[in-house]
């Protein structure tokens, strides 16, 4: 899923090539998309652009009459910039945004379509669809630490809860807290104010370094190279290679659809952390250092 680095970039793109621009027309090519009735979507159109704004994880266009176009990416929607009346072709094809000198293409991967568009009215409309996330750019350490230790999470759920912090998902959270050199599974109630005041210096400085490398990587082309899984992070994705700072391996935990890495040696004491699966299946055969996991691969 696109997160705030990606997010950001995506609007200065967007900035340079719609602002002020009229939007012509829009195009679906998915009724399930469009999740609201009212205004209704033909409203946007002939309306000249005003604004662009994050929310959380999600790209709002405002427009003339303060009407918005509010899009969510999900896990594998993502925009392309295209030359104007870009045919939306299905499965992938989800709606186009025509303006003057090109077209916004929304594509979806997978069957699973989960990204979204609403058309609302004003700063009310936008309040609906914002969580609340505090953000984490624009605070200060007193209210990072009131935020984050305002219900006992483990630092990954807090991290990557929207309502807690805006813009920080699966991917940045695994860096951010190797960064901090703290533990995924670490209680928020529980750290203490050094353990907290490294958290929000690497959030800040993982997203900042973040945002610029996404800027330099992508220049003034649009951006098209957006995922989860970077060459440049430190674990998110990086399962059994060599820490940068260490060189043990990176482990992780698995959950549904999603993976958290880490490196033991450097967040966990050397600890390793109990993958549900594996760990239920192993049972007491489950290795609970670096240690016991290299004796038993070595077997």
């Amino acid at each position: 899923m696109p997160e705030l680095p990606d997010i950001v970039v995506y609007i200065e793109a967007l900035e340079k090539r719609i602002l002020g621009q009229t939007l012509e027309a829009v195009r679906l090519a998915s009724p399930f998309l469009l999740r609201s009735v009212n205004p209704p979507l033909r409203e946007v159109e002939g309306k000249h652009v005003r604004e662009l704004r994050r929310i959380g994880k999600r790209i709002a266009i405002g427009l003339d009459d303060d009407l918005w176009l509010v899009l969510h990416l999900m896990i594998a929607g993502r925009l392309h910039w295209r030359a104007r009346g870009v045919k939306v072709s299905r499965p992938r094809g989800l709606a186009a945004f025509d303006f003057p000198d090109g077209s916004l293409l929304l594509t979806e991967a997978g069957s699973k379509k989960r990204a979204s568009l609403h058309v609302v009215l004003g700063e009310a409309g936008l309040e609906s669809l914002d969580p609340g996330g505090l953000e984490v750019l624009h605070t200060n350490l007193e209210l990072f630490t009131r935020r984050l230790t305002s219900a006992n999470h483990t630092l990954k759920r807090a991290l990557s809860d929207p309502r807690l912090f805006s813009g920080i998902g699966n991917a940045y959270s695994d860096e951010i807290l190797f960064e901090a050199q703290l533990s995924p599974v670490a209680l928020t109630q529980r750290l203490t104010s050094d353990q907290i005041s490294r958290l929000y210096q690497a959030v800040q400085s993982t997203l900042l370094r973040w945002v610029d490398l996404l800027r330099a990587e992508t220049g003034d082309r649009f951006p098209e190279k957006v995922t989860a899984f970077r060459q440049d992070m430190s674990v998110h994705g990086r399962y059994k290679e060599p820490c940068r700072r260490c060189g043990a391996k990176i482990q992780r935990i698995r959950y549904a659809s999603n993976e958290t890495n880490y490196c033991a040696h450097c967040q966990t004491g050397g600890k390793l952390l109990a993958d549900r699966a594996l760990s239920r299946l192993m049972r007491e055969d489950w290795p609970r250092t670096l240690e016991e996991l290299e004796l038993l691969t070595n077997k």
